[in-house]
């Protein structure tokens, strides 16, 4: 009961805002290109990065021309709108992007990537300078100020606690019932399909409908060299001593990743979301990584976009390259991916 009163000033916020769109009295605006938006109702992370590079890729395989619009939280640079790829090259550093942007700007050729907060007016930029079949907008639940052609709603099944209360004591952007909103549900961190019935079950009472979801989950793919362009196979990691660090939003998972690969992880070291390393830092975990004699040190690849340009030393810093596999309903996503 306490709870609900402390998260109340917010909820009243993010109802009324919500409600001036719905009754327009505040205007979505419309991009002249299609706009596919992935997102979720909760802080932390659900798997927006490599579903949006996944959507992205799709299209771009079907010979679509598609430009991701990111916000580039955390970045350094100060201008209102940038682009960090044209389709062809990389143009600026992590740091001037933002890590997740960066991030996606290496992993999909061909793919424009800016950022910028007012995603519509940064669309309009783009279409300026670049030629453009379709937007996918990153993290873009909340940001309904730009009219979507697909709203896809990511919702981590393995977090049910996070599902429990609004910010700032549980961490729900939205009240469950806005979910309504989504053109498709995808659930993600689905180890069998029954993980999916209870926050089913809990949706659907939310929005008073049938939700149908479609199922994913995080597949490991690779491994990426931060001392150069290697890669190893997965089985690399078999029964090594590894020491892990990242600063991303679910480092748990991250860790089942690496256990799951048969690896063992004798020390960890977690960061907050976006973190920025120094050389300090990677100093201090370096030392770390001897002390407990690990053979390998492993990140994300969000992290190594920012570690690697510090890195110094011998021994090389490794990244777990991170995809997603569906269990259900992939079929169902690109018949609406094409429609649109």
């Amino acid at each position: 009961m306490l709870t609900n009163l402390l998260t109340l000033p917010y909820q009243l916020v993010v109802c009324l805002r919500l409600w001036l769109y719905k009754r327009g009295w505040m205007t979505s605006h419309r991009l002249p290109r299609p706009v596919v938006s992935v997102g979720n109702l909760t802080v932390g992370g659900t798997g927006k990065t490599p579903m949006t590079m996944w959507v992205a890729q799709y299209l771009t395989a079907r010979g679509k021309k598609v430009a991701i619009l990111s916000r580039g939280y955390r970045r350094h640079s100060q201008e209102k709108f940038l682009v960090v790829s044209n389709g062809k090259d990389i143009l600026v550093s992590p740091g001037e992007a933002g890590d997740e942007p960066f991030l996606m700007a290496s992993r999909c050729p061909g793919v424009i990537v800016a950022v910028g907060a007012n995603r519509y007016q940064l669309g309009c930029w783009v279409l300026e300078q670049l030629a453009v079949d379709c937007f996918v907008l990153d993290d873009g639940f909340q940001h309904v100020n730009l009219h979507r052609d697909l709203n896809l709603l990511l919702v981590d099944v393995s977090d049910t606690a996070g599902m429990q209360a609004l910010l700032p004591f549980g961490r729900l952007r939205e009240p469950l019932s806005e979910a309504q909103r989504a053109t498709k549900v995808i659930f993600t961190r689905v180890e069998n399909l029954q993980d999916m019935e209870p926050m089913g079950q809990r949706l659907e009472m939310a929005v008073g409908r049938s939700i149908d979801p479609i199922a994913t989950r995080m597949e490991a793919e690779g491994l990426m060299c931060g001392n150069g362009d290697l890669t190893k196979d997965l089985s690399w990691l078999r029964g090594k001593r590894v020491f892990i660090f990242s600063g991303v939003a679910n480092a748990p998972s991250f860790r089942r990743l690496v256990e799951r690969l048969g690896a063992q992880v004798v020390d960890e070291r977690i960061f907050s979301d976006h973190t920025t390393y120094s050389l300090e830092t990677l100093s201090q975990i370096h030392e770390r990584a001897a002390k407990v004699n690990a053979q390998v040190l492993l990140t994300t690849e969000k992290d190594l976009v920012k570690v690697k340009p510090l890195w110094t030393y011998p021994d090389p810093v490794w990244a777990l390259s991170v995809g997603i596999q569906f269990l259900e309903g992939q079929d169902r996503l690109e018949a609406q991916l094409l429609s649109i």
